[in-house]
């Protein structure tokens, strides 16, 4: 059998036919776009979730001028068999506002500008065939420099050529998120008389006349709310459930996949259900999607290299963080950041719209998060939503913000060095007392009384957590489940530190300073009693490289371990 190539960082959706690709079908979503009553539409997913692909198989299903190419890239494919009415009858017009200068207000301006009578050019000059006077609205463009203006030069061109426009923005928000990454708040240039406030109202204007149907996507809401008196007649379809699984992949469609592609499953050591999957957008939708990206990844490099690669999270995600990191900018947010992590999720509702100056109350900040794919709906619990984080990849991401967070306590950073030291000990020596006392000098002691206020065993479990992730020995697996209840971390052996000798079991109870010792072996025998329902897991059971340790940790860093 001929395998397919995966398409792994590939956006051209005709390229990706052509040049024979893996593609999952996800045209059926076209038709029920296209027959929704609203033919203006907003759409936004995560990064890494497909955005850029999807609006590539838009632009040829429905560019007149791929009208003959129909049936070579679209034949096998659910849309090639079951045609729309609109098909092939447009006139595409692009714009995507990723990578503007956001250095300043005036830069801004500048680069907005500049891309907007850019994309109208090209536009201009993809249709110069149709359209019998591009070229010279594309110089009069060159020469005029019309900013927004450039907008009328296209509908002028399209009128006369009796072809309607089909706009498709991508990336729409992206200059918004960098002002939130800059700690900054929105300048006038998305309220009323702002440049990017007049560019909606401009893209409005043409809908009385030719524009016939608008796709907007992006990552977050954020600038619906400021832009709806500019720009009122989209309909949001993002959390609706039939279209859950627009972007991602079911579990079916990832099976599909490496059948396709010739992934060899015996290669996949990693959980891909607790790594990968967890994303759904409506809590009402039949099924969780795979982060496409992800997945994507680890294939790859598994038909690459004929293996699974030592790091199982994609590097991607180092972008994610530094936006994690930002977002906590203020005691409130911090605060909620914290508790999301030590309780692996929250309580709010997801809003459909927002600006960015409500962004420091619960309910704006919250909904951010889920719309950046840091949270996912985790069902109702007692009459209320429930946030969760959605799979390992990003937990991690929640990780390493919490190290920050420690070490910013002191401003001091903690040694790399000295903290590979003791897990080097511990993985290859069995010496796990070296890193409990790394661990409490570097982390629990940074901690203020007031910080020990609300401390209890999941804060010490997630900062545990932290520090073993971080260090790259192991892939700790937090709330594992078994058959005998939930191990409170289980220490698996990291692909990228080669024949690292031990794994561990960890049973973590807490007590606030001053127990007794009465209270403190009582909490020690009750660990050791949990340790020995965990050996019967079919997993530990008969292994000599599996050590079990219950540890009480006591107030800001005493503790005592032993070994069960």
């Amino acid at each position: 059998m001929t395998f397919k190539k995966l398409p792994y960082g590939k956006s051209n959706f005709a390229d990706l036919i052509e040049s024979g690709f893996a593609y999952v079908d996800k045209t059926r979503f076209i038709e029920l776009l296209e027959n929704e009553s609203n033919a203006f539409q907003f759409f936004i997913r995560p990064r890494r979730f497909g955005k850029s692909l999807f609006l590539s198989t838009l632009e040829h299903y429905y560019d007149i001028n791929q009208k003959n190419k129909f049936q070579k890239i679209f034949g096998n494919l659910y849309i090639g068999k079951n045609p729309t009415a609109e098909q092939g009858t447009f006139a595409i017009m692009k714009f995507n506002f990723s990578g503007l200068n956001t250095s300043s207000h005036e830069e801004f301006n500048k680069s907005f500008l500049d891309r907007i009578e850019q994309s109208v050019c090209a536009f201009l000059g993809r249709y110069k065939n149709i359209f019998t006077n591009a070229e010279s609205f594309s110089q009069a463009i060159l020469e005029q420099k019309p900013g927004v203006g450039a907008l009328d030069f296209a509908y002028r061109a399209a009128q006369e050529a009796k072809i309607p426009i089909f706009i498709i923005i991508d990336e729409y928000d992206h200059f918004a998120n960098n002002l939130i990454a800059m700690g900054e708040k929105y300048s006038g240039d998305v309220k009323k008389g702002g440049i990017v406030r007049t560019f909606y109202e401009q893209v409005k204007v043409g809908t009385d006349s030719i524009v016939r149907r608008i796709f907007i996507t992006g990552i977050s809401p954020m600038m619906v709310n400021d832009l709806t008196s500019g720009f009122n007649i989209a309909d949001n379809y993002s959390l609706d459930a039939m279209y859950n699984e627009m972007l991602g992949f079911t579990r079916e469609e990832v099976e599909w996949l490496m059948k396709e592609s010739g992934v060899d499953k015996t290669k996949i050591k990693v959980d891909m259900e607790a790594y990968y999957n967890g994303y759904l957008f409506n809590e009402a939708a039949k099924k969780k999607v795979y982060n496409p990206l992800s997945v994507l990844y680890l294939f790859n490099q598994i038909v690459r290299l004929g293996e699974q690669p030592k790091d199982v999270v994609d590097d991607n995600l180092q972008t994610d963080y530094e936006r994690l990191r930002r977002l906590a900018g203020n005691e409130n947010n911090k605060e909620r950041l914290l508790q999301i992590i030590k309780d692996g999720g929250i309580f709010g509702e997801v809003v459909k719209k927002f600006s960015l100056e409500k962004l420091n109350s619960e309910e704006y900040f919250v909904s951010l998060m889920f719309y950046l794919g840091m949270l996912t709906n985790g069902g109702e619990v007692k009459g209320k939503n429930w946030l969760k984080i959605p799979n390992y990849s990003v937990k991690t991401l929640y990780w390493e913000y919490l190290v920050s967070f420690v070490q910013d306590l002191e401003k001091k950073q903690v040694s790399t060095i000295d903290l590979t030291d003791v897990m080097s000990k511990m993985a290859f020596d069995g010496d796990f007392k070296s890193y409990l006392d790394f661990f409490t000098e570097n982390f629990l002691k940074r901690l203020s009384n007031r910080d020990l206020m609300n401390f209890d065993e999941k804060y010490i479990k997630v900062m545990l957590l932290s520090t073993l992730f971080t260090s790259r020995f192991y892939l700790p697996v937090s709330e594992s489940e078994n058959i005998n209840g939930y191990t409170d971390i289980y220490l698996q052996k990291s692909l990228s530190v080669q024949n690292l000798k031990f794994e561990y079991v960890f049973e973590i109870k807490y007590l606030k300073s001053g127990a007794s010792k009465k209270e403190k072996d009582a909490k020690l025998t009750e660990a050791l009693e949990q340790l020995d329902k965990y050996k019967k897991d079919v997993r530990f059971a008969n292994r000599s490289d599996i050590k079990f340790v219950a540890i009480v940790f006591e107030g800001k860093g005493d503790y005592e371990a032993k070994e069960g």
